[in-house]
This record gives structure tokens, sequence and C-alpha cells, in this order.
């Protein structure tokens, strides 16, 4: 086990975390696991555990690459974020204003859609369907025009800014055509590569899975139910979905533990790399604010009922998951600061950051778990992480 010496942060609780982790995997909970856990820019603890695929004894790496799920909008959020900085977008900038077809050909089908906004797809209120299936299914995921073309056929559901239901697909691939047509881009994955992970020096992050990389490349394996949230096909599917030319702007990057580390810190840094803003400060500042007040998310309030737990805040800024204050069920545990910030993949993987503690975790997962049991997980993991902080 490789825990450095770090005076901010007790070594006896980080080789507690490592052994619960360990435990979690013998459970056949997951699989594997990939963490970092750092303390002002610091690295405490790096540790690969068990494997990359069971079934096969396969053994996880440090370099591993890793399917990364609704992680991925992540790197969404950060363009929309540089759009905001840089004046190419507004909070109030309406989808119809950047993608004009978007609200369709049948008027009677069309209403509400030309009040959908920046913000409220950045906080999961945009009415539109809570759906995996963006219009079309995860064979045709790939090319983001034709996800675009369907979802000028499909209806607001909500009336916009009214409810939060966290949006598994259409959200995100809205806010990917909108940077990508601000930008001028050809290509989406182009643009997060330029704008996002070239900068940080995210090498072996993309949008799509290169050729090069898939014999790197950890299977995605569903260990949830047929009549869960997300079934197993819908999870899986996205092995063979996700390709090298695929641009999935909701749930088709793939990354490894260290960039992913890379690029939370940028984040704890208030937006600065190699002594240069990537992202402005001020920005940042928002993205990491409350903006949804009480409201809470529908997803999430579910699983809560279903396990007898207390309906949670939705507690969203600006596309981040944000801890608040309370004692319900979360992905960052009670103990994290309010504005401890991070985002999350499916029944996966998860990266915060606490500014208070000034303290980041990255945590990538090998075998994806039921969302209520993910919940848990992580409640567990992060209070064990926080808890090392003193």
């Amino acid at each position: 086990m490789t825990v450095h010496d770090h005076s901010a942060l007790d070594r006896r609780a980080l080789v507690r975390l490592v052994d619960e982790i360990r435990r979690d995997i013998d459970r056949g909970d997951y699989d594997g696991v990939n963490i970092i856990v750092a303390r002002h820019g610091e690295i405490a603890l790096d540790e690969t555990i068990g494997y990359a695929e069971r079934a096969t004894s396969t053994p996880l790496r440090r370099d591993n690459v890793f399917r990364i799920l609704s992680m991925t909008k992540s790197f969404t959020n950060a363009l929309a974020y540089r759009a905001l900085g840089e004046g190419k977008l507004a909070l109030s900038t309406r989808v119809v204003d950047i993608i004009p077809e978007f609200f369709g050909t049948d008027v009677f089908r069309s209403v509400r859609k030309d009040r959908i906004n920046l913000h409220h797809l950045l906080t999961h209120r945009s009415g539109m369907p809570a759906t995996p299936n963006p219009g079309l299914g995860p064979d045709r995921f790939g090319v983001l025009a034709d996800v675009i073309e369907a979802l000028c056929s499909v209806d607001v559901v909500n009336e916009p800014g009214t409810n939060l239901n966290y949006a598994p697909s259409i959200n995100h691939a809205l806010m990917g055509e909108m940077v990508r047509r601000v930008y001028g881009y050809e290509r989406f994955r182009d643009l997060a590569r330029d704008l996002i992970f070239d900068p940080i020096g995210m090498s072996r992050t993309a949008f799509g899975l290169p050729e090069a990389w898939r014999a790197d490349a950890v299977p995605l394996k569903a260990y949830v139910p047929d009549n869960g949230w997300l079934s197993p096909a819908d999870i899986e599917d996205l092995n063979e979905a996700i390709t090298e030319d695929s641009e999935i702007p909701w749930v088709g990057a793939v990354s490894t533990v260290d960039d992913i580390f890379a690029y939370a810190e940028m984040f704890r840094r208030k937006g600065e790399v190699n002594g240069e803003y990537l992202i402005a400060p001020v920005v940042v500042d928002q993205a990491t604010t409350l903006q949804t007040g009480t409201m809470p998310n529908d997803l999430y309030a579910g699983i809560a009922a279903s396990r007898g737990w207390e309906t949670p805040p939705g507690n969203f800024g600006l596309g981040f998951s944000l801890s608040g204050t309370g004692s319900h069920a979360s992905f960052f545990g009670p103990f994290t600061s309010p504005r401890t910030f991070g985002n999350y993949g499916a029944g996966s993987s998860l990266f915060w950051v606490d500014p208070e503690l000034d303290m980041t975790f990255v945590f990538l997962s090998a075998g994806c778990m039921d969302e209520g049991d993910n919940v848990a997980r992580f409640q567990k993991l992060s209070t064990m992480a926080a808890a090392a902080a003193v």
C-alpha cells in the first residue's frame, strides 16, 4: 500500500480507508479501484486495488483507462464554463438561440422548449425527460448530430426551472452542441481536447475510446438489478457504443485516475493551470455555489424513499453536485464542508474537492453498483477520507 507521509492527513485513517475498500472488493461489491487522496495539492494516498475484470482475474493497473460514464458531464460543464467566461454564452442563453431547430416543426409539441436556457441545463432543471436515451438508442449515441436531430422532436415534460430531476443524457447533449457551435468547431471531441484536456495535460483522456487505448480499458460490468434505475444493458451496451469516433457529451469520455486528479486539482486552484486561469475564478465560484435552493432531486429522492432514507436536497451548483448540510445520505457524506463539490459516474466513480479542508478525493472503480448501494458506499468512504484530515 502506498501511503505517503503527510502531516495534514492521518496515516492510520488512510490505512483504515484502504482496508475498508479491500473488504468491499472481497465481498464482491465491485471489482477494483484506483484511488488518490490529497491535501493542499500533495498526494497522501495513491493506491490500485483489486481487478480490472474479476471474471477473468485481470488485475487493475494504475494506468488503466476507465469509461467514466456520467463523470463525463463534468468535462462538458467545463466547456460551458469557458464559454461563459469568454462571453460566448450566458446563463440566460436559450437552447433555441444556438440550436434553433430544437424548437421543432410542430408548434403543438414545442410548448416551453423556447424557455430552456443554459442555467436550466447546468442545474438539471430543463424539464426535459429524465431518460438515458436521448431520442434514440445506444447504437446511435455516438453521432452528436443525430442525437440533436432526434431531440428536436422530444417534448418538454415539466415547466423549465420548476423541478430538479437529474438528466442522464438530454441536457448535456444539448449543452455539448451549444458549445461546439459557439466555438465553431466541426468536432465536439476536438473542442474538448483543445480547450480542456491538452491545457491541463490530460494525455489519457478523450471523448471516445481511441483504438490504441482499447487494450488498457476497463470493461463496464454492471452489478445492478434488471428492474433498477439503469438496467445492466443500459451500462454494458456502452462498451460497444463508446468507440474511437463517438462523441457523447453526457457519458462518452474515458480517463485515468491521474488525469481526473489533475482535472480536480485545477478546480481546487479556482481554475488555475500552470500560472494561467483556464476557467475564470468567478465562474468557478458560481459553479460551486448552491443554485437550486431546497429543491429535491427527483431521481435521488426516489432512491432515498426506496431505502427508507431522509429525502435529500438536490444541492446543485452550476453542474457540480454539492455536499450541503444535514445528515441525509449523499456521495460526499455529512462530514465534508457544505461547499464540497464534485461529479460522479453511475454506480462507479467519484471525485470531490473540499475547499475548506483543501482536500481532493478521486475514486475510479471497476464494476458498477446499484445506485442506492453506490450512494451508501461513497457516503462511507468519503466520510473516512474526510476523517483523515487533521
